[in-house]
């Protein structure tokens, strides 16, 4: 008896301007090759997307709210790249719906609603998969294997410096950059940790993780967050984060420089340490014994996230690589660096030099990429090596996880 063939997988897409442009190109690109239908988009503000006309033309209708296309519509799987305060609300629409779900990274901006999310999963027996690209990458799935067969030894210390340099426009590119809540009270707690640079911290906890879809759990955290830019939070942020099995971690990122730098990483392990050395380049891993580990480029195909989740809903392959749990130590380390810090210090006034036209000057600290590049190489942050606009941040214990959404402010 012939196979009957299954149908695509009905699609809806949450947001289509920002990074939900980037998934409906890649999704337009694709469409016919049957592993989905695009069952339609939601955006409330649909005509900053770049290919609303190829939507019009192929007939996939656009509605202001998701709670608007399930009133009328089904979808098997949604893809949520909207806004970070929405993602906790729809992906719990999107699942009280019947709908498998993708939501971009953050997973939510506090704790306490990626354990919600967690929980409308498990009622709606369904997969919930975070957009994290580098846990889906070939590369580190190797080296996540190596670590977790032992082949490295021992964790010890693992670090990263990222410096991107962002101008006023991108803090003014939408309502919500640089924001600690919207206008309603919902949190955002945008930031170089929680947003443009998340993925190198959640990097960090995921390669530790014990299971392939498990994260190494922070338990105490220090931080320091600075600002330079006219923004509510932070456009700088160093911290120390120790995890239950004893590993450090460390992360230094910012916006607020005029030197465009990394990521950069070193992760250090009893038997061997590994090197990520800017976007573009392979993970290596140099062991004590004088072997060289290439693991690849993770970057190679950000989109993987995405047809991995189509094929996994499909029955084609298991559960996602990096779902809810994985992606939640990311948002409770930058929960409990928010507090440790007490919220963004202002850079000095004297130290802040604005460059380029209106529109897109750039606020750059002199000096600071010098400040954060010998805290990446000695382990400590700035108020420790003698900094003098640096503020220690207090240590945070995490006991108590479900009290970081009343503490963060």
């Amino acid at each position: 008896m012939r196979r009957m063939q299954k149908r695509p997988t009905r699609l809806v897409l949450v947001g289509i301007g920002g990074m939900g442009a980037c998934y409906l190109r890649e999704l337009l690109e694709h469409e016919d090759e049957r592993l989905f239908r695009l069952a339609g988009a939601v955006d409330p503000e649909p005509r900053r997307c770049p290919d609303l006309r190829e939507l019009k033309r192929r007939r996939i209708p656009v509605f202001a709210a998701l709670e608007d296309f399930y009133s009328v519509r089904t979808a098997d799987a949604a893809v949520i790249a909207s806004p970070i305060q929405f993602h906790g609300p729809q992906v719990r629409l999107a699942l009280s719906q019947g709908s498998h779900v993708l939501c971009e990274k953050p997973a939510a901006a506090v704790i306490g609603e990626v354990g919600d999310m967690i929980r409308a999963r498990d009622r709606a027996g369904k997969t919930v998969a975070v957009g994290f690209q580098w846990s889906f990458s070939d590369s580190v799935q190797r080296l996540k294997a190596d670590i977790r067969a032992g082949i490295l030894g021992r964790p010890r210390r693992l670090r990263c410096l990222y410096l991107w340099p962002r101008d006023e426009s991108y803090y003014r590119r939408n309502d919500w950059a640089g924001r600690i809540r919207d206008g309603a009270g919902r949190w955002i707690l945008d930031g170089p940790a929680m947003n443009a640079m998340g993925h190198d911290l959640h990097n960090m906890f995921y390669l530790l993780g014990r299971a392939v879809d498990r994260s190494a759990i922070p338990v105490r955290v220090q931080a320091e967050l600075y600002r330079a830019h006219d923004i509510e939070n932070c456009d700088t942020a160093a911290g120390r984060i120790r995890t239950t099995e004893g590993a450090e971690i460390l992360f230094y990122a910012s916006h607020a420089v005029d030197t465009d730098l990394g990521p950069v990483a070193h992760y250090e392990f009893e038997n061997g340490a590994v090197f990520v050395t800017g976007r573009e380049a392979s993970v290596a891993a140099c062991l004590k014994d004088g072997r060289v580990r290439n693991y690849g480029r993770p970057d190679l195909f950000p989109f993987k996230k995405l047809w991995d989740f189509l094929r996994s809903i499909g029955g084609r392959t298991g559960r996602p690589v990096c779902g809810l749990e994985a992606a939640a130590s990311h948002v409770l380390a930058v929960n409990a660096m928010q507090e440790s810090a007490g919220g963004a210090r202002n850079f000095p006034a004297s130290l802040i030099e604005r460059r380029g036209p209106a529109g897109r000057r750039l606020a750059c600290v002199r000096g600071l990429p010098d400040v954060l590049w010998r805290c990446y190489e000695e382990g400590r942050l700035p108020s420790e090596i003698g900094t003098a606009w640096a503020r220690r941040g207090r240590v945070v214990h995490l006991r108590d996880e479900k009290r970081f959404p009343r503490s963060v402010r």
